[in-house]
């Protein structure tokens, strides 16, 4: 798959040690994000990909380390600096991570209440039009999250994602849980939605097919930090157990012949 992206970096992690207690997750991490590629962060369970991504968006702090994201530091040293940050960004947490107790519609004008002098009116309409570009059905706004299916959570919780009109977009673990139907036409998604926009997202995933589909580069996580980054064809050539297992597995070569045909 060809790349879109500039030399641009956007996010920008130097020297990362994230620790938990006595435990270190990452020790001297080093990644950089391109503007307008869509990155896939993969590793084994344990390697610390979900905790990346969270302490990338400010929730979890470093114990060492510089963290940059589109100029900014984080964590961001006022709140003024934070609050335009987060209007930078979305993030769509694993299942959707949805207000239970609010509508879809609700869910997603959550952040754009953050927007002064929006109108309820305005607010409702613009929450429809992210819930559409999600590509949920129109009467989906008025449901609550209990009512939807895990694939229509989902892309719930990438509408909300979307409200701000963020420059990236943060996905954990986007198609995990999904039938491989629901989970090809989500990487379209994510895919289309990437070009159009011309959004950079940082797609954490353990889905072999997703790599093929929409990924411009893989960073892959292991030994506590960016063991490599590269594109799938540059995968090939890594020497390294994890990355050839995973890579190169009976997973891997019917990943690779599905995404054969789809080229085809």
């Amino acid at each position: 798959m060809s790349g879109t992206g500039t030399e641009t970096p956007v996010i920008t992690v130097e020297g990362l040690v994230t620790r938990f207690g006595p435990q270190v997750v990452h020790d001297g991490l080093d990644l950089e994000v391109h503007r307008g590629e869509i990155l896939g962060v993969v590793g084994g369970s344990g390697t610390g990909k979900s905790v990346l991504l969270r302490t990338i968006v400010g929730l979890n702090r470093p114990a060492e380390g510089r963290i940059e994201v589109l100029g900014t530091p984080v964590p961001a040293q006022t709140e003024a600096d934070r609050e335009r940050l987060e209007g930078r960004i979305g993030v769509m947490f694993q299942d959707g991570a949805l207000f239970s107790s609010l509508t879809v519609r609700e869910n997603v004008e959550v952040p754009l209440r953050r927007i002064a002098g929006l109108d309820r009116a305005r607010r409702a309409d613009l929450a429809d039009l992210k819930i559409s570009m999600a590509g949920l059905p129109w009467d989906a706004g008025g449901k609550y999250p209990s009512e939807l299916s895990g694939g229509m959570r989902k892309r719930a919780g990438l509408a909300r994602a979307l409200a701000l009109d963020p420059e990236i977009v943060f996905l954990d673990e986007p198609t995990a849980g999904l039938d491989p139907i629901g989970a090809a036409a989500f990487d379209r998604l994510i895919h289309g939605l990437s070009r159009s926009l011309g959004l950079t997202v940082f797609l954490v995933t353990h889905d072999l097919d997703t790599l093929h589909a929409v990924c411009d580069r893989v960073a892959v996580l292991a030994e506590k930090r960016v063991l490599v980054s590269g594109t799938m064809a540059d995968m090939d050539r890594v020497d390294h157990p994890w990355v050839r297992d995973y890579f190169h597995g009976p997973r891997a070569r019917a990943a690779r012949a599905q995404a054969g045909g789809d080229e085809g």
